[in-house]
């Protein structure tokens, strides 16, 4: 009998589980075959591999100056229950977090599989994120706030004895769902998104954080961070206040320099192009005598007096000419409604178009220096760019603003905690995160156990691998000389040490003074 079908069989039955497993083995190593040639694959769950090589550098650094351990020690934070975690885990698991540059509290999973760097922070272990998250949400907010500002303030007092600039600003962290404080403002990159917004204090050119509050996104006005501002130089001191302090046009407003003259604190502000500001433009084209400003900018100088403020002062007028005179030059002008709309202006080419831009300030310096001084608060948009991109402000959010207060601090210290190393080991120059943490921080890493000994052999395979060997053992024989004469220096004499040598380049080689000790008492 014929056994041809006329119709197909059908798919091909599945081999028994048995016969699959017998392909695989249960244990050993499993052989795959790459394009490489074949690669024989094994897991161990106590090997002690971390990606964070470099790691012990920065925690040595944290405990010979003291910084790690009192910020812990003097934390708000405290649990009645026997199950709840450590507060050093909670602390340490969340300096890690913003370390390695998270931005979400799920990130904070990834770092639960390294079994290297906990111990070097004094550490039992990394916790979870829930851990951060509840015990954030449990510290009670004028004692955190309290903390982490006399904290974020002791890293930068001792340079505050010398002759600083403070840069205020203000920056915007578009949101996505409905946290408290949430709301429509000014947001120039995603328009009628709800934000936050972030008032920054900064110590200008050294890149370090004084302070930052987050409020509201339609909180962005000078007004709003006016009394942050005041209430930070009154913790600082007006011995240590600053020679000077430098905002954007929102801050060239009459409450503003009032009390700056009232304080005796000399300022230089943008100010807004307002009518009375354009007319006095105007007059300067056909009667000022132009000066040099540098960099391609002219400057001219003259009083004025604009409708809301209650006295004359010094304005600055700087002018540029535009480099694209050729093409057609889109202006804006209101109709008689009030609504503004485009006009289109052919420009001939014996024609200089400018830009303009008009400063106030309580300086009597020349137009060059008053020119460059502004020209260097461009400094904050980096510091924003990278604290918002390769640090935490970008994310860290939560349904409440206080532990969106509480991470926006942490950050900020931890980022200062870390430009501060990496001035250790490059003093002439500053180095942003997406690059010194590839040279400083991220390298694969395993650790040998030789009894009490704990051996970490780094791997690094890139052309900069001979500088970071040479900078990590330099930092290494500083903290190591450093802890070697601990018994005879308080960890503030440590502190002012370590700041001398960071900032090397801009104190031109002089050391920081700490304050004598106090007597005994009789």
């Amino acid at each position: 009998m014929n056994a041809l079908s006329l119709h197909p069989s059908g798919a091909p039955q599945k081999a028994p589980e048995s016969e699959c497993r017998a392909l695989v083995p249960a244990e050993g190593p499993v052989v795959v075959d790459t394009f490489g040639g074949r690669v024989h694959v094994e897991w161990n769950a106590d090997a002690a591999l971390t990606p964070l090589g470099q790691l012990p550098f920065f925690a040595e650094y944290l405990k010979v100056s003291g910084l790690f351990d009192t910020w812990v020690e003097q934390c708000p934070l405290s649990w009645t229950s026997p199950n709840a975690p450590l507060k050093r885990d909670v602390l340490g698991t969340a300096v890690l977090s913003a370390l390695c540059g998270h931005q979400r509290y799920a990130h904070i999973s990834a770092l639960r599989g390294d079994s290297v760097n906990a111990p070097l922070l004094g550490m039992s272990k990394v916790v979870s994120e829930d851990s951060i998250r509840a015990a954030l949400k449990k510290l009670d907010e004028t004692a955190g706030v309290a903390w982490l500002q006399r904290h974020l303030l002791s890293v930068s007092e001792p340079l505050l004895s010398e002759p600083w600039i403070l840069d205020v600003d203000v920056t915007v962290k578009p949101l996505y769902g409905h946290q408290e404080g949430a709301v429509i403002g000014y947001n120039p990159h995603k328009p009628g998104r709800p934000s936050h917004t972030y008032h920054t204090y900064l110590v200008a050119n050294l890149r370090l954080v004084l302070e930052v509050e987050v409020k509201p996104g339609n909180q962005t006005h000078s007004k709003h961070s006016s009394p942050g501002l005041w209430d930070l130089l009154e913790r600082i001191g007006r011995a240590r206040w600053p020679a000077l302090i430098r905002g954007d046009r929102d801050w060239g407003t009459e409450a503003n320099m009032q009390r700056c003259e009232q304080e005796g604190l000399p300022y230089l502000f943008k100010q807004r192009l307002t009518k009375g500001t354009k007319r006095l433009i105007e007059r300067l084209l056909s009667e000022a005598d132009w000066c040099d400003a540098g960099q391609g900018w002219q400057g001219a100088e003259a009083q004025l007096r604009l409708s809301g403020w209650s006295r004359s002062r010094r304005v600055v007028v700087l002018r540029r000419r535009l480099k694209d005179k050729d093409n057609d030059i889109a202006l804006e002008a209101p109709d008689e409604s009030g609504q503004r709309r485009l006009s289109f202006t052919e420009v001939e080419e014996n024609v200089r178009l400018y830009e303009y831009a008009v400063l106030v300030t309580s300086l009597d310096s020349e137009i060059l220096t008053i020119a460059g001084l502004y020209r260097d608060r461009a400094d904050c948009e980096n510091n924003f760019d990278e604290l918002k991109h390769h640090w935490g402000w970008g994310g860290f959010t939560t349904s409440d603003l206080k532990r969106c207060r509480f991470m926006a601090r942490l950050t900020a210290l931890v980022y200062n905690g870390w430009n501060l190393f990496a001035r250790l080991a490059e003093p002439d120059k500053h180095l942003e995160a997406i690059t010194s943490r590839p040279l400083l921080l991220n390298a694969p890493a395993r650790q040998i156990n030789h009894g009490r000994q704990r051996r970490l052999v780094i791997s690094h395979q890139h052309a900069e691998a001979d500088w970071v060997e040479r900078a990590c053992r330099n930092l290494a024989a500083f903290l190591r000389g450093l802890r070697l004469t601990a018994e005879q220096l308080t960890p503030t004499q440590r502190w002012y040490r370590i700041l001398s040598r960071a900032l090397r380049k801009y104190l031109q080689g002089r050391e920081l003074q700490p304050p004598a000790p106090l007597p005994a008492p009789a």
